[in-house]
């Protein structure tokens, strides 16, 4: 079970590592285009990117099943507003196919990891 947490943590870096360091794929991943101004760019670098990235990192540095859980906690979340955009906004492929990638990653990392004792 433990090496489930050890694919949690890669998906988070590794998928982090691709908004931090391929900004541009992944703006064009999500459908996205650059602006007038480089604020999204940085917004992808920052939230779709190093977020991850120091989740991903803080739940090997913290070691426990809290710091592990959390990763599930915040992949479930990307799925709740995912799943908000899909019923406010209109479903498509791709928000369906990142939603099951989202909740598939945050509802296991959860039950793994919860409740802590």
């Amino acid at each position: 079970m433990e090496i489930l947490n050890y694919i949690f943590v890669a998906l988070s870096i590794g998928l982090g590592c691709f908004g931090w360091l391929a900004p541009n794929y992944t703006m064009s991943a999500l459908d996205l285009k650059p602006g007038d101004t480089t604020m999204g760019t940085s917004e992808i670098r920052a939230s779709a990117g190093c977020l991850f990235v120091g989740l991903g990192v803080g739940a090997l540095l913290i070691g426990t099943p809290l710091g592990f859980a959390m990763i599930g906690f915040a992949w479930t979340g990307a799925a709740i507003g995912r799943m908000t955009s899909i019923i406010l906004d209109g479903p498509t492929r791709k928000k369906w196919i990142y939603f099951i990638v989202e909740i598939s990653v945050g509802l296991p990392a959860i039950a793994l990891n919860w409740p802590v004792s």
